[in-house]
C-alpha cells in the first residue's frame, strides 16, 4: 500500500493509478458493466471502493449503482452471478457473488428519514447525478462508470481527498436531516482516514446532534465500532464529545472530563482514558500475543474508568478516592453496551476486563501467593492476554521510575503465570474429583450439595495447587463431616 498521503500528489497522479488498480481488481465489475450496457442500462462503481482506490488502499467488496430497478437487476444477473441474495431489495439493493467477489448493486436512490421514524424512506433517483448528490460526503460521492472507466466527480471529492477534508455534497444540514447517522460517520472518518472535518460540518453536527436519537441502536453501534477500530480513534471520539453526539452515544465519556484522576497531578480522567486507549493500541502489535485492531481491548480501555464519577470521594487528607470504581464501572459498561445492542459475548468480555483492570495493583512488589496468582488467572479466564495489555496500558504516569517499576513488576507476574501454567495447566484449573465422583464418595444425589462440594474442592485446588485423587477424597470427607447435607 502506498505510504504517500493523497495531498502529496496532484489530481492526475491520483486518478491514473487508481483506475489501473480498479481495472486489475474489479475486472468482474467491468464484465458486469458490459452486461448492463448491452441491456441499455447504466452501471457505475461508487462510494467507498472509488475513494479507497484513489487513496491507494485495498478495495474489498464492490458497491455498484444503476438506473435499473431491483427487479430488472435480478433479471440481468440471472445466469451471470454464482449466487444472488435479495434481503436488501426493499432498499433497492441486490447482492451477488461472482467467484471470490461480493458485489452490491443498488438502484439510483435518494433516501430520507421522517422526523419520527427510525427507518429511511427509500425513493429511486433518475440519474447518477441524483444518486451522487444524496451521498454522505464528497469523498464518497465519486463514481466510475462501467465499463468505460470514466471518473465522475460532480462535487469536488477529488480535491477534498487530496486535502484530507470531509464536506457534504449539499448543505450538511440537508445531508444530516436525510440520514442523521452521517454525523457518526463523519467522526468515524476522522478516526479511520485522519481527515479534518469542515467547520460547517462540525457546526451542523453540533446543532443537529439530537437528531441522532431516531437512528436505531444497531446502526449507531456499528459506526462506533468502526470509529474505535480506526487508526486514530482519539480524533473521532473528541469530535463526538465536542459536538454533543457523545451525550447520546456514549455519555460516560464526556462525564470523565469533570473528574480528577486519583494521582491528582497532571491529567483528568478523560485525558487519562484516551492515553490508555492509545497505549492499548500500541500493545496490540508490540506485546504477545500480537493482534490486529482489537475492539474488545480498545473498548475496555475506553470504559475502564467510567465508574469514577459515581465513586469519587474527597478524603480528610485532601486526596480524592474512587473506591470500587472498577465494579461500578463494569455495571455501567454492561448497561451501555446492552443499550447499544452489543452481543452478550462481547459485552461479557469487555465488562470482565473493566472489573479486573485494578486487580494487579494488589500485587504490590510481588507478595502474591501462588494461590492468588491462580485466582488471577482463573478470574481472567480467556481474557488473560487482553488483561495483561490493559493493565500495562493503564500506567500513564510521567514518573519514569514508577513506570519502570510497574512494568518490571508486571513482567514478574507474567513470568510467574507462565511458570505455574507449565506446571499446572492454569487455563484449565479444575478439582481432582468431578461431580459424579463426589456423588459416589458422599453417597448423595444430584443437587445443591454436589455444587457446594465441587466449589470447596476448586478453592482447595486454587490454594494448594495440583493434588492426587486420594488427597482430594480425604479432604472432601473431612469437609463433609463438618457440613451436613442441606
Amino acid at each position: 500500500m502506498p505510504t504517500e498521503r493523497p495531498d502529496d500528489r496532484p489530481d492526475g497522479d491520483l486518478v491514473g493509478p487508481a483506475l489501473a488498480a480498479l481495472t486489475a481488481h474489479a475486472g468482474v465489475a467491468l464484465d458486469l458493466g458490459a452486461v448492463f450496457a448491452a441491456a441499455g442500462h447504466e452501471l457505475a462503481l461508487v462510494g467507498g471502493p472509488v475513494r479507497d482506490a484513489l487513496l491507494g488502499r485495498p478495495v474489498d467488496d464492490l458497491d455498484l449503482t444503476t438506473d435499473a430497478r431491483p427487479e430488472r437487476v435480478l433479471e440481468l444477473v440471472d445466469g451471470w452471478a454464482d449466487a444472488v441474495w435479495d434481503v436488501g431489495i426493499a432498499f433497492g439493493t441486490v447482492g451477488v457473488r461472482k467467484g471470490d467477489h461480493k458485489i452490491e448493486i443498488t438502484t439510483y436512490r435518494a433516501e430520507a428519514y421522517d422526523r419520527e421514524s427510525r427507518k429511511p424512506d427509500v425513493r429511486y433517483g433518475e440519474s447518477l447525478a441524483d444518486d451522487l448528490v444524496r451521498r454522505d460526503f464528497t469523498v464518497n460521492a465519486m463514481a466510475v462508470r462501467l465499463p468505460s472507466l470514466e471518473l465522475v466527480d460532480l462535487h469536488g471529492g477529488l480535491v477534498d481527498l487530496r486535502t484530507g477534508l470531509i464536506r457534504t455534497p449539499g448543505t450538511p444540514e440537508e445531508s444530516f436531516s436525510d440520514d442523521p447517522l452521517r454525523m457518526m460517520r463523519a467522526a468515524r472518518f476522522a478516526s479511520s482516514l485522519g481527515f479534518t472535518i469542515a467547520p460547517e460540518v462540525v457546526s451542523a453536527m453540533t446543532g443537529m446532534c439530537a437528531r441522532l436519537a431516531i437512528v436505531s441502536a444497531e446502526r449507531v453501534r456499528d459506526e462506533l465500532v468502526k470509529l474505535v477500530l480506526g487508526e486514530d480513534p482519539r480524533a473521532g471520539l473528541a469530535l463526538l464529545v465536542e459536538t454533543g453526539l457523545a451525550q447520546l452515544v456514549l455519555p460516560e465519556l464526556p462525564a470523565l472530563a469533570l473528574e480528577v484522576d486519583e494521582h491528582h497531578r497532571h491529567k483528568d480522567v478523560y485525558e487519562h482514558t484516551l492515553q490508555v486507549l492509545e497505549r492499548a493500541m500500541a500493545l496490540e502489535t508490540t506485546h504477545a500475543p500480537v493482534s490486529g485492531p482489537d475492539f474488545v481491548l480498545r473498548f475496555a480501555a475506553l470504559m475502564h474508568d467510567v465508574g469514577k464519577p459515581r465513586t469519587r470521594r474527597f478524603e480528610d487528607d485532601g486526596r480524592v478516592s474512587f473506591h470500587h470504581h472498577e465494579v461500578v464501572g463494569a455495571r455501567i459498561t454492561r448497561k451501555r453496551m446492552q443499550a447499544l445492542r452489543f452481543s452478550n459475548d462481547v459485552t461479557d468480555e469487555v465488562c470482565r476486563l473493566v472489573e479486573l483492570h485494578l486487580r494487579f495493583h494488589g500485587y504490590g512488589d510481588g507478595e502474591w501467593t501462588d494461590s492468588a496468582v491462580r485466582r488471577y488467572v482463573r478470574d481472567a479466564g480467556d481474557q488473560l492476554a487482553r488483561l495483561h495489555k490493559l493493565t500495562r496500558a493503564d500506567c500513564t504516569t510521567r514518573n519514569r521510575k514508577k513506570a519502570d517499576r510497574l512494568a518490571r513488576t508486571y513482567d514478574e507476574l507474567e513470568d510467574r503465570i507462565a511458570r505455574l501454567g507449565e506446571e499446572e495447566e492454569l487455563a484449565a484449573i479444575r478439582p481432582a474429583l468431578d461431580g459424579n465422583r463426589i456423588m459416589e464418595i458422599l453417597a448423595i444425589p444430584p443437587g445443591r450439595d454436589v455444587g457446594a462440594a465441587y466449589s470447596f474442592l476448586l478453592e482447595l485446588r486454587l490454594d494448594e495447587g495440583p493434588m492426587t485423587e486420594e488427597h482430594a477424597e480425604q479432604a472432601l470427607r473431612t469437609w463433609w463431616a463438618a457440613h451436613p447435607p442441606s
